[in-house]
């Protein structure tokens, strides 16, 4: 594998977020000093309001503030973003909220954020060299990875717990490559490709060897939040955790966007929402720790499920310098407010928009959330990809013969 960097935009350096330590581009993500994780570092010189929306309607309009080559339009891929930023009116009355937003990623190409994420990351590791697209996942990633390989025409090579949720094993498999189901769970799966991606040098684990660059896609949806409010950043936003990456950089996004002077510099909290069942972010925050402790996953909401998360403690820091909060709910409410969301605003959420909205309704009910403030929250997937979670309570209201006095006497009317 060539390490040579010929164009990726924009990017100028990697630097270490503990130290401060700078390095070169290149297929690195730990800090040799620390061992801190490495960030982009960037020249935004060509970033302007206009150029963002002369781009195209997809994460490419923000092209200049990626990590991306200059060409990566013209590039074979599955041109993710721009989705659906929902004016939820039935919900806010059913909560006693002013204005509430649901930004829906359930609408990009393979029904997830995901597809944001890994389309930067493609983007970099073909510029860097790598030969093999690849990622251990809870899921939602796997899709991403294996459809995103295909339209790339190069390989793919996805690992997952063995027990994850059957519609996200055949959303997988269907679109080949190397699919490999793991007995454990995430942690595991992700020690097991970090030893691989030592040991296959033209192989770019999406969220391993080039983490750096394949992070900085969630700050599309910050971008997107912003432009689509008309250029200003919500009062509030409501953030799913798995790994914490996706909270920290919608926070970098805004932040980039203040200091551009693309919207107003004004106030803004960051919340965040875990399921109980794996909670450690949400358990550091409550207790007042700045180290979060690792746990054993147990909840329905897989594609949260993760033990260690690698950027808890950047999580902590975000929250508690925009005055936010870190709550968590159990599967029941996850449930439950899949349902609500779908019965209020004809949007079908996986299980972790459950926890996003269970959480903001938690949030709310303890008086933490403000109900007079502009609030935004994430459903980061399709619903269809969890059925098994909501197929207990998602019955018909009635089994009747094919006629109209059957009809009636079931009490229909």
């Amino acid at each position: 594998m060539s390490t040579a960097v010929r164009n990726l935009g924009p990017a100028t350096a990697l630097t270490c977020r503990e130290c401060g330590e700078s390095y070169d581009l290149g297929p690195h993500y730990a800090c040799e000093q620390c061992f801190g994780p490495l960030e982009v570092s960037y020249d935004y010189s060509q970033v302007s309001r206009e150029r963002i929306e002369s781009g195209p309607r997809n994460i490419w309009r923000y092209r200049d503030l990626l990590p991306v080559p200059a060409g990566v339009i013209e590039t074979p891929n599955t041109e993710p973003g721009f989705t659906r930023l929902v004016r939820a009116d039935n919900l806010a009355e059913s909560l006693g909220v002013r204005s509430l937003w649901v930004k829906d990623d359930s609408g990009n190409p393979t029904h997830s954020f995901k597809d944001r994420v890994v389309a930067v990351a493609l983007a970099a590791a073909r510029e860097l060299g790598f030969k093999v697209l690849a990622c251990p996942s809870t899921g939602n990633l796997a899709n991403a990875v294996a459809a995103a390989a295909a339209r790339a025409g190069i390989r793919s090579a996805v690992f997952v717990p063995s027990d994850l949720e059957q519609q996200k094993i055949v959303t997988t498999a269907v679109y080949g490559g190397t699919f490999v189901t793991v007995d454990g769970n995430y942690d595991d799966v992700n020690r097991l490709a970090s030893e691989i991606a030592g040991e296959q040098d033209d192989w770019a684990f999406v969220n391993v060897n080039v983490r750096p660059y394949y992070a900085e896609g969630s700050k599309t949806i910050g971008y997107e939040v912003a432009e689509q409010l008309g250029w200003r950043l919500p009062d509030q936003i409501v953030v799913p955790i798995a790994s914490g990456s996706q909270l920290t950089k919608i926070d970098k996004a805004f932040q980039e966007l203040i200091k551009l002077g693309l919207v107003e510099d004004k106030p803004y909290k960051v919340f965040g929402a875990q399921a109980t069942g794996c909670s450690p972010v949400a358990a550091a925050f409550k207790a007042g720790h700045d180290a979060v402790r690792p746990v054993k996953p147990d909840t329905i909401a897989k594609s949260l499920a993760i033990g260690n998360p690698a950027d808890g403690p950047y999580v902590l820091d975000a929250v508690r310098r925009t005055g936010g909060a870190i709550e968590d709910v159990s599967d029941e409410e996850v449930v439950d407010s899949i349902g609500l969301l779908a019965r209020t605003e004809g949007i079908f959420g996986e299980t972790a928009g459950g926890v996003t909205l269970g959480s903001l309704r938690k949030l709310l009910s303890s008086g933490v959330l403000d109900p007079g403030a502009e609030t935004v929250f994430i459903n980061s997937g399709d619903g269809l990809k969890t059925l098994d979670a909501v197929a207990p309570v998602a019955k018909p209201s009635a089994n009747i013969a094919p006629s109209f006095d059957a009809f009636r006497k079931a009490g229909l009317v």
